[in-house]
């Protein structure tokens, strides 16, 4: 029913580009690559259609697909439209906030953000602005989805990072208005995403195109070992730079961090993961960024959107547990720069389970920049397609089928354009194999 009445709904249409726009853009300090002008293009020209745009944007970890995120915020702002930015965790949302504020300086737009990182007395007067229409852009983590945030005149949702948040959020996010606008950011969509998109019931722009001097990450999957762990961490405190160590067991995280200090005496070592309180983990992420240690023992907190142009070694220990598009976003950590960067995926055991075998199989021969795509591809024959209504990420499409899919949503068309609405006990029975 929901993507029903988005595919009948009259979305708002908004502005064509003006002088301002245009002076905005120029002041993007890098030259755009082909990719990222069409992505661009694409969601402008959604913008300015009368249905709700619902558009994915898909491309590498660093290949600009904040721009396209800005312009597209600039656009709706200058309809004097709201957009909300939601992002999956709140060092990433502290990110954009910045990324956002410095950009649009000089253009008297409103930016706030709302995360754990605001006091509860700063959280309630920014909902009180948004609901007063004070704010024009307001960035947060998914306390943007609390039944208490109300806008005054939402036009734009920018969702980043989209295959961190789980099915009930997703579609939280488009019930908060069938007509208002959604442009969704990924590196590698998650199964389901990618075959509605593949099966035209969403539209997708992939950036594949590398920002110029990017070198592809040199990826190795060993098993592991202490030695290698110290050659490896010895090798780019040579040359100066700084090691990802990835442990994803909190419980362990700090006698890891003790073993890996007795082995490497002339490092420094810090810790960080998600059971740190907000402000205790932003200043560890913060001495790591000033080079107070040499390697972050960290949790997979460090997979969204932290970007350290020094750090160009990764190691992330069982490997094998981690899934296929979690790997990829781990790598892109890594060779943000021009400096030539390392990722070693370390696996224990004597034999790997066939499933983790192809997935680190496959994240070796993705080596390739702008491999996302790819990526997902392959998660997508991996872990089945999962099911375009369901709340399963993954799983078999093939019980239902993307026809029959299509002749429901064809048939709530129909019914949502002759007066008759969808009524739950209408919908088919579930499909018992």
């Amino acid at each position: 029913k929901l993507y029903a009445e988005r595919k009948n709904a009259k979305g708002f249409i908004f502005n064509i580009d003006n002088d301002l726009q245009q002076e905005f853009e120029e002041k993007f300090p890098y030259e755009e690559t082909p990719g990222q002008i069409k992505a661009i293009l694409d969601v402008k020209k959604d913008m300015e259609k009368s249905t709700p745009m619902d558009r994915l944007v898909c491309g590498d970890v660093g290949f600009g697909k904040t721009e396209v995120a800005l312009r597209a915020a600039f656009k709706a702002v200058q309809s004097r439209k709201q957009v909300a930015f939601i992002s999956p965790i709140t060092i990433l949302t502290d990110q954009h906030y910045r990324v956002f504020t410095r950009r649009m300086e000089g253009f008297h737009i409103r930016v706030e953000m709302l995360s754990r990182f605001k006091s509860h007395k700063e959280q309630t007067e920014i909902l009180h602005k948004l609901e007063r229409g004070e704010i024009d852009i307001v960035i947060g983590t998914h306390r943007l989805l609390q039944p208490d945030v109300k806008f005054k005149d939402l036009g734009l949702i920018i969702i980043d990072e989209e295959q961190r948040f789980g099915v009930q959020q997703k579609e939280k996010l488009k019930q908060l208005r069938t007509e208002v606008d959604v442009l969704t950011m990924t590196a590698t969509p998650i199964p389901r995403t990618l075959n509605i998109c593949l099966h035209k019931l969403r539209d997708i722009s992939t950036i594949t195109t590398p920002p110029p001097g990017r070198l592809p990450v040199i990826t190795e999957v060993r098993k592991f070992s202490m030695n290698l762990i110290r050659d490896v961490i010895l090798k780019e405190l040579q040359r100066a730079g700084q090691v990802y160590f990835l442990h994803n067991r909190v419980q362990t995280i700090d006698s890891m961090a003790q073993k890996l200090s007795a082995l490497i005496p002339e490092a420094r070592f810090g810790v960080t993961h998600g059971k740190l309180g907000s402000s205790e983990l932003e200043d560890r992420i913060v001495a790591f960024k000033d080079h107070k240690f040499d390697v972050l023992v960290s949790s997979a907190i460090i997979e969204n959107g932290i970007d350290l142009p020094n750090a160009n070694t990764l190691i992330v220990n069982n490997a094998e547990r981690f899934g296929l598009a979690q790997l990829y976003q781990l790598r892109g950590r890594v060779g943000r720069g021009k400096t030539q960067a390392y990722a070693y995926f370390l696996y224990h055991g004597q034999r790997l389970k066939l499933d983790a075998k192809r997935r680190l199989k496959a994240i070796v021969e993705a080596s390739e920049l702008g491999s996302g795509f790819q990526i997902a591809m392959k998660d997508l024959e991996i872990r089945g397609a999962g099911e375009v209504l369901g709340v399963r990420q993954h799983g078999a499409i093939s019980v239902v089928g993307i026809g029959h899919f299509m002749r429901m949503l064809n048939k709530a068309i129909e019914d949502l354009e002759s007066g008759r609405l969808v009524h739950e006990e209408d919908a088919p029975e579930q499909i018992s194999v």
